[in-house]
């Protein structure tokens, strides 16, 4: 199978339906870019759940359930507030495959993290809930994914949907083998966190 273009939200779509899965979004740099993407595609009713906005702090943590110590020691730029929204909008929206993006879009840094400083996580299985309905040949998985993006703060955000895309992509095609897997551009060397099988926080 040819490899999809980076950034596909067809080629995301697409293989959520093949495998009967579903997907919600968290997004704060991005602000509904990745949704929006997502909606474009011609049947994507049949796997996009939705998506949250959480722009601001705190709503990443009334919303989405991410820890609130965790926001207030090390800011909303960090692999772990990432991991918790994804995991947060999926519980919150019934998905399968949770997304989220954070990070400093610019054109400043932001809690010392320069701009272009992104992370991407995606969560596919049951990452904490034990009622997970997900086919049995898909496994618990969790990445989450660093990203330095050069450019202003429009081609920050564009790069950081595209790169959230392909990580789902990515994802399902660890679980799912004939899967084409792409890796987001910009990421730096390895996955912060690759949790297959992993249960509970």
């Amino acid at each position: 199978m040819p490899a999809p273009e980076s950034g596909d939200p067809a080629a995301v779509v697409a293989a959520l339906r093949t495998a009967g899965l579903t997907v919600a979004v968290a997004e704060s740099l991005t602000a509904g870019q990745v949704s929006a993407r997502l909606a474009d595609v011609p049947g994507a009713s049949a796997a996009l759940r939705g998506g949250v906005v959480s722009y601001a702090t705190d709503v990443k943590a009334s919303v989405l359930g991410v820890d609130a110590a965790l926001l207030g020691a090390s800011g909303p730029v960090h692999p772990e507030v990432a991991r918790q929204m994804a995991r947060g909008v999926r519980a919150l929206l019934g998905a399968d495959v949770g997304v989220a993006t954070t990070g400093v879009a610019g054109p400043g840094p932001q809690d010392g993290h320069p701009a272009g400083t992104v992370f991407v996580a995606v969560t596919c299985g049951d990452a904490g809930d034990s009622q997970s309905d997900l086919p049995l040949e898909v496994e618990v998985f969790e990445r989450v994914v660093e990203l330095s993006l050069p450019g202003e703060r429009a081609q920050v955000r564009a790069a950081a949907t595209a790169s959230a895309l392909d990580l789902v992509v990515a994802v399902l095609a660890a679980r799912r083998p004939g899967v084409a897997e792409i890796t987001p551009p910009g990421a730096s060397g390895s996955p912060v966190q690759e949790a297959p099988g992993q249960r509970g926080r």
